[in-house]
């Protein structure tokens, strides 16, 4: 070989191990692309929002839900009913109408009803008769976002009855509806010696407090309260028992007699009555029975109101059209009670404010074809009352604001307005005109206007309220005898 060829053959080498080195260089540029793709995706997938919805991944919910600017998560109502098996609407379920500002969301056991820029959230029990609703408060109030009504994770769990738990760290949303639970319990149970948890829709509501009302056969008194981990909140020795969620207590019975228990197996209200039923929470209040006579007691069981009344509270079935969510407690603070056929009207602090003198709470339409049955003008906090077949309204200081001489005091409704008339001697009055003359104005009344007149001046609100003021009397006198006076001239 001579010199040539072996310089020829070094540079053919020295090629070959620079583009050896080029190649193993490339592909470990590649692997190294490939490892960085690939931890960045793994990132991007632990960062992404991964929600399940009884057990089961569910992206679609997760396009539905909207971050605020201060991280809270909210959740369009509608939207998501569907997903927990339930029907949403537009309006209020008792007051139908297409409302966007409302809705309410159904399914076989319960209504919830929400209203924008509110944070109570009304709710009726579709398997307890009383027609009574109940209400729970969230945080924050529900907010509108394009036009869609959207409520907080806590508006979603308390309105839907679900479990909706949003761990930040991981970025994981789970999701567990009451009857999933439910079932996941129902053989859990049976290693615990209970034979079923009970299926009062009520009490079901007890899994989302990681509590249980269930049964045990062959014990004198059969149901008691368990937590998830079988541990006896009350013993299995009732002959029922009774969860109520407003107060987080519990109704039992015994030998035909019912009475509350905390689940700190504090007794808060003996078992000495015949039936107990929550009047308002908010007021703290329940009407109690005994031997056929009602009366109203605090949660403590302290008398309010003296176990002595035919009945407590009206038949508001009557009157559907008048969006009364509470037959205990009307005009924000008064409890209609009945005696010897007689109405009266306490306070929330039981006491009587209208002595037993009306034989009738509400007017009921009868002549006019387009009246409607009234109880309440709700704007305005005043009841309708009579006695002999005449008419007053009472304010929530059960005060009488007209006198007791109307022929009729009826609603009529017209293009989904609400309009409210007094009728003595062939003569309509408007009723709200002579209210707002009076002054019988609510707080929801005057923000409402005062919404309205937001460029009115202080000195003008400060004004108007002095002639208010000067005038409400007067002009109550002036009206009250044009009424009498048209009376009497007949």
């Amino acid at each position: 070989m001579n010199l040539i060829e072996e310089s020829f053959q070094k540079k053919e080498v020295n090629k070959r191990k620079k583009l050896t080195t080029i190649i193993i260089v490339a592909i470990v540029f590649v692997l190294l692309i490939i490892i960085a793709i690939s931890i960045y995706l793994i990132y991007l997938k632990s960062t992404q929002l991964k929600i399940s919805l009884n057990g089961q991944g569910n992206e679609e919910i997760g396009s539905l839900l909207v971050f605020d600017t201060d991280g809270t998560l909210y959740v369009p109502i509608k939207e998501i009913a569907k997903y927990f098996e339930y029907e949403s609407f537009n309006g209020e379920y008792s007051e139908k109408s297409e409302d966007p500002s409302k809705c309410y969301v159904q399914n076989a056991n319960e209504i919830a009803n929400f209203t924008l820029g509110e944070n109570k959230i009304y709710k009726l029990d579709l398997t307890d008769s009383n027609n009574n609703y109940e209400y729970v408060y969230i945080e924050k109030p529900v907010k509108a976002i394009n036009g869609v009504l959207y409520t907080t994770i806590e508006g979603i769990e308390k309105a839907f009855n679900v479990s909706f738990d949003y761990d930040q760290a991981t970025n994981n949303i789970q999701i567990l509806t009451m009857p999933y639970l439910i079932q996941g319990y129902a053989n859990v149970i049976l290693n615990y010696g209970y034979t079923e948890i009970s299926d009062v829709f009520a009490n079901q509501k007890t899994v989302l407090q990681d509590m249980l009302v269930v049964k045990k056969e062959g014990n004198t008194g059969s149901y008691g309260v368990i937590d998830i981990e079988g541990n006896a909140i009350l013993e299995p020795k009732y002959d029922n028992i009774t969860y109520l969620p407003d107060t987080g207590d519990f109704l039992v019975e015994n030998n035909g007699k019912v009475g509350i228990l905390s689940k700190t197996k504090e007794t808060k209200v003996q078992i000495a009555y015949d039936s107990i039923e929550l009047m308002d929470s908010d007021a703290g209040l329940y009407i109690a029975q005994r031997d056929n006579k009602y009366g109203v007691i605090d949660l403590n069981g302290n008398i309010k109101i003296y176990i002595e009344n035919d009945e407590i509270g009206v038949d508001i079935s009557r009157f559907t059209q008048n969006n009364i969510k509470n037959k205990y407690i009307l005009a924000d603070k008064l409890i209609p009670a009945k005696k010897d056929n007689l109405w009266g009207l306490y306070d929330t602090n039981g006491n009587l404010v209208v002595d037993y003198k009306y034989d009738q709470l509400g007017y009921i339409a009868t002549n006019n074809r387009n009246a409607q049955n009234l109880l309440v003008i709700p704007e305005y906090n005043v009841i309708v009352a009579g006695k002999d077949k005449k008419y007053t309204l009472v304010n929530s200081s059960g005060q009488e604001v007209i006198l007791p001489i109307a022929d009729d005091i009826y609603m009529t409704t017209s293009g989904g307005e609400k309009h409210y008339y007094i009728n003595a001697n062939d003569k309509q009055y408007d009723a709200e005109e002579y209210l707002d003359r009076t002054g019988v104005t609510t707080d929801k009344k005057e923000e409402n206007e005062e919404e309205q007149n937001t460029n009115n001046t202080n000195i003008t609100n400060s004004e108007q309220n002095t002639n208010n003021t000067n005038t409400t009397n007067s002009e109550q006198n002036t009206d009250n005898a044009n009424i009498a006076n048209d009376e009497q001239n007949t």
